[in-house]
Parts: structure tokens; C-alpha cells; sequence
């Protein structure tokens, strides 16, 4: 009998993206993301004329403003790398991180002509992504011409961008699927829509997508009304920055202030005078008010409260930091390069601060506070180094729950270990205390050093853990994961590690998943126990975790990426840190 909630659960997924058999012999090419087709009305297809294939289409139009320091256009961009003169130093720009170099060399001296000069031929991508090779400056003075000018109205939509890849089905006139195109950036879907525009295919959106706004926040749609809503709702919420120096630096007072004000930031870099102190200052956190009040938030929970103030000058905007208490940040910065969520500041003689933007991160800590967060969700390590030695692998799929009793449970391999906490305060700060049987590298008195809505970072002497918020009930695909892994036994189809198949050392075995958390492998006269957990990070992940004395199983205990899961069948990927597969293991239903 179907389980009527895995039959019904494809329509619900949100991040997983299951594919028909079908849609496997219509793919030109293997994708490691794949894509769920759903069923489309014709209602639903884009039309030449339709809004939503217009926005989209001006959505992907080629964003020419970021280089405007060397072209003055911002229909236009210069393909890198090439070669420019500015003030008289010749320097080559390979990427877009150059661009800085090209103001910081403007912005060296107040009461100099500023000259670039570029070295042709050069290669310019147009509005509609196509390559011209231009041989002097006269030819791109004729392009520029065609332009609009500075921060006037133009066709594209810069506050909001599609997250590749994308596809669409592709329809004949009784509008039945003959194709599915896979769509990997904006020059694709330009040139895609524009047939559609000139109504030489029929196609439609598989959903849900994911689109991004300028400010790195994202937005999940599942249907044309949402899609086209979403669009239109961001196309004039952030500057568009369409004039002709580098990056943001250029926002009024009043739009600086307000940037500053909206939510806290944290130190990501620091130097003074040359000297590299970001270990010091590290997750810092800055708090700037309306009365010209900045308080910051140490890592121990230390409070110091100092002024601030902005001005701007032809040369820029400047930030002014005083702290009676904290030199190292007194001092009036520039503002380098605003980037969405992030601050750079600088000032000569070697001074440097990156901040970021968190809108999650709790500075008015309280007793209470923290004790409701601990007990609002589980909480999964995520780190624990203890004395320079990571145990965080021992500790995969085994989360804590924080009880109001001062109780905290601990689940491994199914069973739960009871234990006590407590929330105390110290001169440092707060910290959390926590006493498990068993476990001594738990039984310590750890500092709260970092807290958001759903992290927490904890420290003491040469120690440091890390406590992720894990909250299934409200995770429809965590959900649906775990009841397709509880759902029946499992086999090993495939394991493969730095492509050797190992495969055959796992023949014989049967996997399977209990609800309460236990992790079982029987077979040739084994029966191993350890513990899962299915939980996001940053996508959807399966955490095992068997004994390193259960071979061959103990060289399965990881946090595995999720890449495709049916009812039937489940695909793991473990990726090094330069994103290459290392290792794939496929689990498939008995």
C-alpha cells in the first residue's frame, strides 16, 4: 500500500528536486542538479506579449554599470582582462576586484586631474550579450553615445536575478512536452526569451525556483503569478548604481545612515597601522543608533558605547568612530566600496575594516533570553574542538534538547542520555553550563561568545563548540526525508571513494532507519547501531554515524550532501573543500 503522504509529497518539496523517468531521456546533458517537471496548463505557458515574459526578459538583459570607472557606460562592459593607464600607472584588470585598484589610485590625491587611459584593441559585451572587438577609443565614444546617461531610467532590472540553473519545458501545438531546456546564466535565458518573444517555441517555468535580490537575501516561487509579483516588487528597491565610479561609495548621508542603522554588523577584518588584528576583533559586533550612539558587542559579552557620525565629501563618504575605551577603532574611516551586506572602510597608513551585515544576530542577551532559544528546537553540534582536537565526527546525528527543567537529553543511536544544564553569569559574560555522564568534553563551562536565532557559538580555554538550531517539525522536505528513510530497509547500490567502487564490501547488508534517531546495518553476521539525522545547512544534508570499530560502515560516518531522494532511492555526495566530488554513496529501497 502507498504511503499517501510520500505519494502526494513530490507537489510539497521545496529544495528537493525529484525527476520522472521520463524527463531523464530529454536532458542533452547530465546535470548534477536536477530538475522536477511539473505538470503545465496552457495557462501557465509564456507568450510573446505576456508581462511576465517581459520582466523576465529585462531581468536578464547584460548589467553593463559595474565597470562604469572604465567605460562610462553602463550598457555596455568591457570583456576582461585588458590593459589601462590610470594616472600614468599601467595596470592590467583581470577581474572585477581591480576596479578598487582603479579608485584607489583616483582617490590618492584631492587636487589631481584623474585619467584612464585604455589600451585598445578591447573586446565589449552589449546589452543583449553579444561580443564587438573595438579598435580605439572613437568607436567606444560611439557606443557610449547610445547609452543612457548617468543614473538615468534604463530596460534592466538589476535588483533581483534568477539562481541557475533554471529549465523550461518546452511544448508542440497540442501542447505536449518534446523538450526540456536547461537554462545556466543570464546570457541563456536572454537569448531563450527571445524566442519565445518572437513566438518561435512554446514553453513554461518548471517551478519552484529560487531568485536573488541585491542585498544576497534570496526568495523561493512556485508559480507565474509569484514569479511575476516578486519581479515587480523588487525591479526599484535598490540603487542600481548606474553611474561612472566603482561600487556603491555614493550614497547620500541620509541613505548612509539609514544603511548603518538598519540592522547590527559584524567585524569581519581589521587592521590598524598595518598590523592584522582580526583574530581580536573577530565577530565583533558594531550597533549604530539614532542618537549618533554606537554600541559594540565584544565575543565575552562586554559592552563599550562610543559615537558616530557620517559625512560626504567629493572624495567619498566617511564613517567617524570614537570609543574612549577602544583606540583601535577611533578614528574617521572611508567608506572604500559598499557591496550588499557588506562595508569596507579604510583610512592611509595601513587601517582596514570589513563589517557584514546580520539581521539575525542577538546583541541584548539575556538569561532568558538564551534559555527560550536552547529550548525552542533541538540543537546539533556542529563543532567541538577540544584542545586543538576536533570531535564534532562523534557527535553526527546525536542533537540536544534543552528542557525547561534544566534537563538536556542527548539522543545517541536511538537512546537518550539525561543530563543537566544551567545558564549562568560571569564576569566574561554568560555562559552555559553542561553536565552529561560520559561525556567530558561536554562537562565543561562554556562561554557564550556568538548568538543568532540559529547559532550558537560557545568557548572555554583552548576549547570551542558550535550548536546549530535543528527545528524538523517545521521542515516539510525534513519531513519528507525522514519518512522515506523509516519507511522500509535499504542496500548499499553504490559507494564510490575517489572514484574506486567499493560497492561489494557493503553486498550482504541490510540498512535501516529508525524513527527515534537509531541508525542499523545486519548482515554476514554483523549487527552495527548508530545514529542519523536529516537537517539543513545551507541545503539538505543526512548525517550517519556507525562506531570506528564497524567497518565497513565506519567509513560511511559523515554529514553527506542530499543531491536526490524518491521514495525508492537516495543519492548522497560528500564534496571537498574546492567543491570537487570525493566520494558518492546511493541507497536504494529493498
Amino acid at each position: 500500500m502507498l504511503n499517501p503522504k510520500s505519494h502526494t509529497m513530490k507537489t510539497n518539496m521545496k529544495t528537493l528536486l525529484l525527476i520522472p523517468f521520463f524527463a531523464l531521456l530529454l536532458f542533452s546533458s547530465c546535470q548534477d542538479e536536477v530538475t522536477e517537471i511539473t505538470p503545465t496548463e496552457e495557462s501557465e505557458a509564456l507568450t510573446a506579449e505576456s508581462e511576465l515574459t517581459g520582466l523576465m526578459f529585462s531581468t536578464s538583459i547584460m548589467d553593463g554599470s559595474a565597470d562604469n570607472i572604465i567605460d562610462n557606460a553602463s550598457c555596455t562592459s568591457v570583456k576582461l582582462p585588458i590593459t589601462v593607464k590610470v594616472n600614468g600607472v599601467e595596470i592590467i584588470i583581470d577581474s572585477r576586484e581591480d576596479f578598487k585598484v582603479i579608485e584607489a589610485i583616483f582617490n590618492q590625491f584631492e587636487d589631481d586631474d584623474d585619467k584612464l587611459e585604455i589600451i585598445f584593441p578591447i573586446t565589449i559585451i552589449l546589452s543583449d550579450h553579444e561580443e564587438i572587438v573595438l579598435n580605439n577609443r572613437e568607436e567606444l565614444e560611439a557606443l557610449i553615445e547610445d547609452c543612457r546617461g548617468e543614473n538615468e531610467e534604463d530596460d534592466d532590472i538589476e535588483c533581483i536575478d534568477f539562481q541557475y540553473p533554471i529549465s523550461f519545458s518546452v511544448f508542440n501545438t497540442d501542447f505536449q512536452i518534446i523538450d526540456v531546456i536547461t537554462i545556466e546564466n543570464d546570457r541563456e535565458l536572454y537569448k531563450f526569451l527571445k524566442r519565445v518573444k518572437n513566438a518561435e517555441v512554446i514553453a513554461s517555468l518548471n517551478f519552484p525556483i529560487t531568485l536573488e535580490y541585491a542585498d544576497g537575501t534570496t526568495v523561493e516561487v512556485n508559480n507565474n503569478e509569484e514569479l511575476a509579483r516578486t519581479i515587480k516588487e523588487a525591479k526599484d528597491v535598490c540603487d542600481e548604481d548606474d553611474d561612472n565610479d566603482y561600487g556603491d561609495d555614493d550614497f547620500t548621508k541620509e541613505r548612509l545612515d539609514e544603511y548603518l542603522m538598519s540592522c547590527p554588523w559584524l567585524v569581519y577584518e581589521f587592521k590598524r597601522d598595518n598590523q592584522d588584528n582580526t583574530e581580536q576583533y573577530i565577530e565583533y559586533v558594531l550597533n549604530f543608533k539614532e542618537d549618533n550612539v554606537v554600541v559594540m558587542h565584544a565575543r565575552g559579552g562586554d559592552l563599550l558605547t562610543g559615537t558616530w557620525s557620517t559625512r560626504v565629501t567629493d572624495r567619498g563618504a566617511l564613517i567617524k568612530l570614537e570609543f574612549d575605551n577602544l583606540v583601535d577603532f577611533t578614528l574617521e574611516w572611508f567608506v572604500y566600496d559598499l557591496e550588499p551586506g557588506k562595508i569596507k572602510l579604510y583610512q592611509s597608513g595601513g587601517n582596514r575594516i570589513i563589517l557584514k551585515k546580520n539581521c539575525d544576530i542577538v546583541t541584548d542577551i539575556t538569561k532568558e533570553r538564551i534559555e527560550n532559544f536552547l529550548q525552542e528546537c533541538l540543537w546539533r553540534i556542529a563543532r567541538l574542538n577540544i584542545e586543538g582536537v576536533d570531535n564534532e565526527k562523534e557527535y553526527i546525528g546525536t542533537p540536544f534538547k534543552f528542557y525547561e527543567d534544566n534537563v538536556v537529553k542527548l539522543r545517541v543511536n536511538g537512546e537518550l542520555l539525561q543530563g543537566t544544564y544551567e545558564i549562568g553569569v560571569r564576569n566574561a559574560g554568560y555562559i552555559l553550563q553542561i553536565t552529561l555522564d560520559g561525556r567530558p568534553e561536554l562537562k565543561l563551562e562554556w562561554l557564550i561568545t556568538f548568538l543568532e536565532n540559529d547559532l550558537i557559538k560557545l568557548a572555554n580555554a583552548n576549547n570551542q563548540m558550535i550548536l546549530m538550531r535543528h527545528c524538523p517539525d517545521d521542515d516539510e522536505d525534513i519531513d519528507y526525508i525522514a519518512d522515506v528513510l523509516t519507511n522500509g530497509e535499504w542496500e548499499v547500490a553504490l559507494y564510490e571513494d575517489q572514484n574506486a567502487n567499493e560497492t561489494e564490501n557493503y553486498n550482504g547488508y541490510v540498512v535501516g532507519f529508525n524513527e527515534d534517531g537509531m541508525l542499523f546495518a545486519e548482515g554476514n553476521g554483523n549487527d552495527f547501531r548508530g545514529s542519523w539525522l536529516a537537517y539543513r545547512n545551507n541545503g539538505l544534508y543526512l548525517g550517519l554515524n556507525f562506531r570506528t570499530q564497524d567497518e565497513p560502515f565506519s567509513e560511511l560516518k559523515h554529514r553527506w550532501k542530499i543531491k536526490e531522494i524518491t521514495p525508492n532511492r537516495i543519492e548522497l555526495k560528500d564534496y571537498n573543500s574546492n567543491g570537487e566530488i570525493e566520494r558518492i554513496l546511493v541507497l536504494e529501497k529493498r
